[in-house]
Order: C-alpha cells, then structure tokens, then sequence
C-alpha cells in the first residue's frame, strides 16, 4: 500500500503574465517579452511551467516555516544543490542529483517527494500584446511589448507519504539518496537504519509532510507582478490521501463556452470509484469571490455523503480546509 497525498488547484489568473518565454527572435521588435504557451490543436493555452510553481512553494516554505535550503554549488554548465535530505528539508521534498566521486559514494539521486504539473489555463486564449515606452530620459522613447492574459489555471500535485524523511542506500536509480558522509550525518541527528533504508524520527517526517500542505493558502511568486499583480494562491482546492498512486483528481477542469468550471460529476464519480482508496474524507476550498456560482452545487453534495456511508465531503474557506486537512497527516505517517 503506498499512501499518497493528491491534490487539485485553480489558480485565477485575472490580468497576469506570471511565467515568461523571454523574446523571440522572429518578432518585429527586440523589446518584446512573450508569456509561455501550449497548443492543443489549433487553441493556444497560457502556462505557468512545473519548475516555476516549484520555485514559488519552496521559496514560500523558507519566508514561511524557516526552512533550511539547500546550498547550491554551480560547476561549469552543471548546478546542485548539497544532496543532503537529513539536514535540509527541500532536498527531502523536493529531490536531488549529484554526480560525487567514487570514493566518496558515486552519483546519488532522490525522486522528488512533491510532484506537480504545470499550471496550465482551462481556456483556450490568444495572450494580449501590450505596448509601452520608456520616456524618462532625454531623446527619443524606447518602444517595448510584453503578453499576458485573463484566465483560470488548472494544476495537480501529490505528496508520497511513504518516503517523506525516508532515504535509500540501493543501487536504483532515483532510489540511492545515501553516501557514506551523508549515513554519519543521519546517524548522528536520530535517523534509524531499516536495512537499505534510513528513516528519520517521525515528528521531523510530520512536520516536513504537514508544512508542504499548510504553505498553501500562503504560494508566493510569478514574473510581471509590479506591474499585474496576481495572487498565485489557489482559489479552488481539493485534497485528499489515498493507498494508491492513481491521481483521481486529474480531470476535474473543463471549459464550458468559454467559461473554466469544476465538474462536480467527475469529482462524484472518482469518490464512488476509489471509495475503498480514500483514508480521508474529501477536502474541498473555495475562496469567496471565486466561483461563487459552485457554492450550493458543492453543498448538496455535501449533504449527499453522510459520514455513516463512509467518507464525507469537508467544504469550506481555502485557509479552514488546509487546516483541517493537515490535522489528518500526522497518523497516515508509518
């Protein structure tokens, strides 16, 4: 049984450019800056990138929990961080590759804990070009464009409960965390060696699984915010843990005449379809102001799963449901 944690977002992207592509060489002006884009046939889809949602949450968990980061070490064309998951929590959650000398343990890896897609817009969309000048200084103004758009984006995530504050010795792929140096270090800070495995004491596992879910209401980040200010916290969110690896959540979005919508019959059916899976009850949050029109649709279905037919439905404030939801973690984790 592996225990994971699955979550779903919206992110209302109002007037924003949060994640560019830089400029294009083939574009009439070499002041101009493009946003990032997908295409599905012939529509366009805006997109924050997985690496950048992944900047935003751990740069939050270091301003919000103090969380020691990772140094990173730049090598010629190559970059890493210190592989060391015992004493740096975002290399735990967030994984590693480190290519050391043979002496000192070979190249180790680590499989992120916290995996995510990118944030990509339910609504097919042209971006907008805007233009502007640099007029504050003497002759004439510099010309300069830049894109962004008016949307709602869609993201997944999970969080593997099993392997949070447990490292590996074994000669996998994505599975050999330790070094020798490192095993001192686990050794010394009350790690405890299960065969290939090291695993470290269970309130530094809880802690560490319980703050990459409370950072939430608090994701901070995206380019252009000085002059597009957008919240990136999610406006929509739904969460809960299950005994397998299956993301049920996955197609909950659609777009409806234009309109991004949540479609609570797909929500409905992965419940009935995964009921034996659930080791919670399903989380859902909403920010007022978002989506409003989804308020009493979600309520009846909250009446509709009574705890006596097994999970029920817990709806509430985004920053009620993440609380709620992190006071479940604590025993799903061995």
């Amino acid at each position: 049984m592996t225990k994971n944690i699955m979550g779903f977002m919206f992110v209302d992207a109002p007037h924003s450019a949060l994640n560019n592509a830089g400029s294009d060489a083939g574009e009439r002006t070499a002041n101009i800056v493009k946003v990032k884009t997908i295409r599905k046939g012939r529509a366009v889809y805006p997109y924050v990138s997985g690496q950048a949602l992944r900047y935003w949450w751990r740069d939050t968990m270091q301003k919000r929990f103090g969380w020691k980061l990772s140094p990173i070490t730049r090598e010629e064309k190559v970059a890493f961080t210190n592989a060391n998951p015992v004493e740096y929590e975002d290399d735990d959650v967030f994984g590693y590759m480190r290519a050391l000398k043979k002496k000192d343990g070979g190249t180790v890896t680590r499989s992120s804990i916290l995996k995510n897609s990118p944030l990509v817009s339910v609504i097919g969309q042209i971006p907008t070009d805007d233009f502007g000048v640099m007029a504050r200084h003497e002759g004439d103004p510099v010309p300069y464009e830049h894109q962004f758009y008016s949307t709602v984006l869609k993201g997944i995530f999970s969080i593997d409960l099993d392997n949070i504050g447990v490292f590996y010795s074994t000669e996998n792929t994505g599975y050999k965390n330790m070094y020798p140096q490192l095993e001192e270090i686990a050794q010394k800070t009350g790690a405890k060696k299960d065969g290939n495995r090291w695993i470290m004491p269970k309130e530094v596992r809880i802690k560490r699984a319980t703050e990459t879910i409370a950072v939430l209401p608090y994701i901070n980040g995206g380019a252009k915010q000085s002059s597009h200010l957008t919240d990136v916290t999610p406006k929509l969110l739904v969460l809960a843990a299950l005994d397998c690896g299956n993301h049920i959540f996955m197609n909950l979005a659609k777009e409806d005449n234009g309109e991004a919508i949540v479609s609570l019959d797909a929500l409905e059916e992965v419940i009935k379809d995964y009921s034996e899976n659930l080791l919670t009850d399903i989380y859902i949050g909403r920010r007022k102001g978002f989506m409003d029109e989804l308020d009493d649709d979600i309520r009846k279905l909250v009446e509709k799963y009574k705890p006596q037919d097994g999970k029920k439905i817990i709806y509430g404030s985004i920053n009620e449901i993440v609380e709620s939801f992190t006071e479940k973690i604590p025993p799903l984790i061995g």
